[in-house]
């Protein structure tokens, strides 16, 4: 009997490994970018149906609501909706899709909540855009657990950072220290720091 019950115990692993691994290979595919999209419909359309693609929402430039549902993304004139909020909570956006970012000019906020495959070289890049170091000025992070201190540190050349939210990230290990950087880079700062 004892057989018998490690034996479907060891099945069902095979079956959750083979599902968890499937769901990532589909995330992979969401997340790919397309230049030639990008360049036919603009970087604010290419960048909202990406990020609609892996679950996050979109709030744009002069509307009030969010975004959340691919299949009723505003239409119009190319270039008419242009992207000013991102909320990527438990959305499936990897590094492998911030090149949709690369032209986007009006991006004001970012929450990046729960999201598993938000790492530090996702926030390095979104550091390292030129754009949005000029246009973000609201940034959470929360509950991503592959976020380290290195990752949190890449913010401050978000320069126009006013309200930094952190909590939850296990990975961030000398966190007195990331606080005091980002303060010493950033002045103004309004930094909200709930990392125990």
């Amino acid at each position: 009997m004892n057989l018998l019950v490690k034996g479907v115990q060891s099945a069902l692993k095979q079956r959750e490994i083979s599902r968890r691994h499937f769901w990532g290979w589909l995330n992979a595919v969401f997340n790919k970018v397309d230049y030639e999209r990008i360049k036919a419909v603009g970087p604010d359309r290419a960048a909202s149906e990406w990020l609609l693609r892996c679950g996050a929402k979109v709030r744009f430039l002069g509307l009030d609501h969010w975004h959340g549902d691919y299949n009723v993304l505003p239409t119009g004139p190319l270039g008419r909706f242009k992207i000013q909020a991102i909320d990527a909570t438990d959305s499936c956006i990897m590094y492998r899709g911030f090149d949709h970012l690369e032209g986007l000019q009006h991006v004001e906020e970012v929450k990046l909540r729960k999201c598993i495959y938000i790492e530090d070289a996702c926030l390095e890049r979104l550091g390292s855009l030129e754009n949005l170091q000029e246009s973000v000025f609201i940034m959470e992070v929360v509950s991503c657990g592959n976020v380290t201190d290195k990752g949190v540190i890449a913010l401050h050349k978000l320069r126009n950072l006013e309200y930094l939210f952190l909590s939850d990230l296990p990975g961030v290990k000398d966190k007195q220290t990331t606080v005091e950087r980002l303060k010493t880079a950033l002045p103004r700062l309004d930094l909200h720091v709930d990392l125990d």
